[in-house]
């Protein structure tokens, strides 16, 4: 018996290990700023409203409660300017990751399917195709791809790690091509709340799909926005034959949201005073990193969005890691999000206001 595992990459963040000893050491302690994982509390209402259903000993459904259901449209109308969507067009999902590593599988993709995605992007888009077997193709311009066996297209705006923003004249020509020749879109919008020198726009916006969602599918998350990556609630909303399709295979893998936290997510969805004042944390934590990182020497390019800082001393990144680590702080090379990535490193401000200070002191000294 083949272990599936033999398809995969070697998993990325193993070869951080030996750098992560050595920040450590440093005597006033660690900074790291290698993985994107909230560290603030998650906001008072969501966690009351977790509680409040935590008697709940039946099995959840797939689909998700109603009032999740009028959540999940209300806030893409709202958020998104999404317009028509119904309970048709949402589905509730166990965390994004699980959602981007399986879609593949779930939508009947294997050998002879490609599945694309960014040059630099997010490693699980990769793991995906890999996973069912199809083969996984990279670009710079979506609409240059050969459209032969493409089933998939992912895109990524707010980019992880890049922080790059689509433009909305993009997202129109990228959708229109798609739906040219039959290529589904994947849109992973999670850090669409996290604009900071844009402003990321849905491609469940009309202005993109012209009021449509044939063809594409929109995913986002409450990890980063509501800072619930320990509740893996997030969410896909767009085409209604998709996703019909998605529900009745993930309702034969019991890929269930905890009920628990399907009304967390009603919570959080309905509320957006904590949201802002979230997102007022991060903007604190990018400027001062930001501002210390380039009087260091440091190029920032990109991230006018997200949760990341794009940053190169024009070396190979692996250097720039372990320059970095000699000063206790932890950042994540760039050529984990593909080779384009080689002279990068990604740099997350979701540590605590006294671990960025850390930082800033010893970017400074």
């Amino acid at each position: 018996m083949s272990a599936v595992s033999s398809r995969l990459p070697v998993f990325p963040w193993d070869k951080l290990e030996p750098y992560k000893k050595t920040a450590l050491a440093h005597p006033d302690g660690i900074v790291d700023l290698s993985v994107g994982t909230p560290v603030d509390p998650v906001p008072a209402l969501i966690q009351e409203a977790l509680v409040a259903a935590a008697d709940s000993p039946g099995y959840p459904t797939v689909w998700g409660t109603p009032a999740l259901r009028d959540a999940l449209t209300g806030w893409c109308g709202r958020r998104l300017g999404a317009t028509g969507l119904t309970h048709a067009n949402v589905l509730p999902v166990v965390g994004s990751k699980e959602l981007v590593a399986w879609l593949p599988t779930q939508l009947g993709l294997g050998a002879g399917d490609k599945v694309a995605y960014p040059r630099l992007a997010y490693p699980t888009y990769e793991v995906g195709a890999r996973l069912c077997g199809a083969e996984a193709v990279v670009y710079d311009d979506p609409t240059e791809l050969d459209p032969a066996g493409l089933k998939l297209l992912w895109l990524n705006s707010p980019s992880n790690p890049t922080g790059r923003v689509l433009p909305k004249e993009e997202l129109v020509r990228i959708v229109a091509w798609a739906r040219e020749h039959g290529v589904l879109v994947l849109s992973d919008e999670c850090y669409l709340e996290l604009g900071w020198e844009a402003d990321p726009v849905s491609v469940l916006h009309p202005d993109v799909c012209g009021g449509s969602y044939e063809g594409i599918v929109a995913v986002h998350s409450l990890s980063k926005r509501s800072n619930l990556a320990g509740y893996r609630a997030a969410f896909v909303a767009g085409d209604a034959a998709v996703l019909g399709e998605l529900l009745q295979i993930r309702k034969h893998g019991g890929m269930m949201t905890a009920a628990p936290v399907q009304a967390a997510t009603v919570a959080a969805l309905g509320d957006d005073a904590h949201v802002a004042e979230q997102r007022e944390r991060y903007a604190a934590r990018r400027a001062a990193l930001k501002g210390a990182l380039e009087a260091h020497g440091f190029r920032i390019e990109h991230s006018e969005a997200s949760l990341y800082l794009w940053a190169t001393r024009d070396e190979p990144c692996w250097d720039t890691v372990a320059y970095l680590a000699e000063k206790g702080v932890l950042v994540a090379p760039g050529d984990f999000y593909g080779e384009a990535g080689a002279r990068f490193v990604r740099v997350a401000f979701t540590a605590t206001d006294e671990r960025v200070e850390a930082a800033v002191k010893r970017l400074g000294g």
